[in-house]
């Protein structure tokens, strides 16, 4: 994933929650039972910085599914790196958002394969039966959808994985069908 976000990255001096400056004690930080959850987190680890994926997912279980800017910061302050390190990890993985995604969430492959089986239209139905775009929200935090480049099952094309379930040889009656059955 590229974004503007690299030139832009934060710097190690924080901003409170309210976005003004920060005191020394100010700085974003984890409530007292997620620092506990932490400490044994870090002790798993022979070196601390190793356990900065773990932090980063304990961060965005806290923030509800997702790492705003006070969580990334949270997690340099916790973990004594810099917060430019931090959204590095953050924004190379797939698995931590840095905006909201619904509970439900929905990555429709579009490699070949599935680019000649039907993704397009696939992205189509769930835009049409979902009511938002690619990358949002919808309104009571259900769902959200994206495409992806390649999810490895192109033997099955078109597919997509919705939260950690593959969903293969799609028609979009059949996404209809996926999307009234989730909660």
């Amino acid at each position: 994933m590229t974004d503007a976000r690299a030139s832009e990255a934060p710097s190690t001096a924080t901003t409170s929650p309210a976005g003004g400056a920060a005191t020394e004690d100010a700085r974003p930080a984890f409530p007292p039972e997620a620092r506990e959850r932490l400490a044994e987190i870090k002790r798993r680890y022979t070196q601390e910085k190793a356990a900065l994926i773990p932090a980063l997912h304990l961060a965005q279980e806290l923030w509800g599914g997702w790492l705003p800017e006070e969580a990334v910061l949270a997690v340099a302050n916790e973990m004594g790196l810099p917060a430019a390190e931090v959204w590095g990890v953050v924004s190379f993985y797939d698995l931590f958002h840095d905006r909201p995604v619904g509970r439900h969430r929905l990555r429709v492959c579009n490699n070949l394969p599935c680019q000649l089986r039907g993704a397009e239209e696939i992205l189509e139905v769930l835009h049409e039966e979902l009511g938002v775009g690619e990358g949002q929200v919808t309104p009571d935090g259900r769902c959200s959808f994206v495409h992806f480049e390649c999810l490895g099952s192109c033997d099955t094309a078109p597919m997509m994985m919705i939260d950690d379930r593959y969903e293969e040889n799609l028609t979009p009656e059949r996404v209809r069908e996926i999307l009234r059955g989730l909660d």
